[in-house]
Parts: C-alpha cells; structure tokens; sequence
C-alpha cells in the first residue's frame, strides 16, 4: 500500500485526538503507519521482534511528547524521526554497527540497470519489460495473479539483507520517497540506489525464474 503525508488540517485534528488520548484516532494510525515502521526500524536492529518493541516504544514516546509537538513539520515525519531516533539507539545498545562501506558491499545478484525505467522515464525504477510467461491485462489469469506473485515477491524479500530488504519494502511496497528512506535509514542517497537496485534484482530474479520454470513445465505459474 503506498503510503502519502497528511494535509495540514488532517494533522491538526489526528493531533488533536492523539492529546486527547482518542483510541479510534491512536488505532489509525498504528493500522497505517505500523507496517512502515516496522520495516523502517529492522534496518537498524538485528530482528522482527526488536523491530516490533522499537515500534512500540515509539508510539509511547508520541503518547508522551505529543503535547510538545509544534507542527513545524508533518506529524508523520515528526513520529519517523522519533522512529528513528529510537531505532539507532536499540541498534547501538545491540552493538551491531555497520561500517559504511559494509553498505556498498552489500552483496547479493544484480542485472543491468538498463533493464529498469531511468529517472526520465514514467514510473521511475521499474521494469521495462515483465517478465517472460507474465499474463496480460484482463486475461482470467491476471485476476489470479496477485496471490502468486505477492508470494513469490515476499519469499524473495526474506533472501535479502535486512537494509537492502528495508529499502526495497520502503520504497516499493509502502511508498516512501529516496529522502525519507535515505534520512530514515542514515543512507547516502548513492547507498540507497545501491541497496535498493540489488534487492529489486533478486526480486526481479526470482520471478523469472517462477515464471521460466512455468513455461518450461508448460504450465500455468
């Protein structure tokens, strides 16, 4: 789900209703930012479940400083800052540090940038070209396929290392700009291009080869 920033009217009534301690205000807004931030904290801590208690202790740091908040920025790039503040904290009290240059070694399979949409081109970072075997819009299959894939896609998301697995997810599956990954991840914007151009390789991969191994059973994937 791609996920946008809230209009300045709609900050100052979800602020209103965090102050007042609003459990239907509190909900929707764990239910829409949750899974972003669980992603954007497992790029700094070494597993689910710390990630999962970093989130939480963000929301009790929200619950305590929502008073204080004075609307010089989104309310929900206030709560990620806090995301990440905490973050970086939990990861160094784990004492899992990760040398810049461990992120541009980062390994994992990769393809030619030219198979991927440039800047200049409509939706930036994505395929030219599906995948051999990828059904057409409209076709019975397609309406099918969703399932299948998002499987295939999640399978090959548990291959990756966790920053390139935060990046991609971040990006491609909540929405998130390069600059708000870049600044929620302590990235340089030439890192994240890295990490988010290798895990979209292995993605891309990965359902070739579904789809590959699918034509050559002759069967549907």
């Amino acid at each position: 789900m791609v996920e946008s920033g809230t209009t300045l009217e709609h900050d100052a009534d979800l602020v209103t209703g965090l102050r007042a301690r609003d459990e239907t205000v509190f909900t929707h807004l764990v239910d829409r930012w949750g899974p972003t931030m669980q992603r954007a904290a497992r790029g700094h801590v070494s597993t689910d479940a710390v990630a999962e208690e970093v989130v939480q202790d963000t929301w009790l740091a929200v619950l305590r400083g929502i008073d204080r908040f004075e609307g010089r920025s989104s309310l929900r790039t206030w709560v990620f800052r806090i995301l990440a503040n905490t973050a970086k904290t939990r990861g160094v009290r784990e004492q899992r540090t990760i040398p810049m240059s461990s992120l541009l070694g980062e390994g994992g399979p990769t393809v030619g940038a030219d198979r991927f949409r440039g800047e200049g081109e409509d939706y930036p970072g994505g395929w030219k070209q599906f995948p051999a075997g990828w059904p057409a819009d409209g076709s019975g299959e397609h309406r099918v396929l969703g399932a299948e894939v998002g499987g295939v896609v999640s399978s090959a998301l548990a291959e990756l290392p966790a920053r390139q697995r935060s990046v991609v997810a971040l990006r491609d599956l909540h929405g998130l700009e390069a600059e708000e990954v870049c600044e929620l991840l302590e990235l340089t914007p030439g890192n994240q291009r890295v990490l988010l151009h290798r895990g979209r390789a292995l993605v891309r991969l990965r359902l070739e080869d579904h789809f590959g191994a699918a034509a050559r059973w002759g069967a549907t994937p």
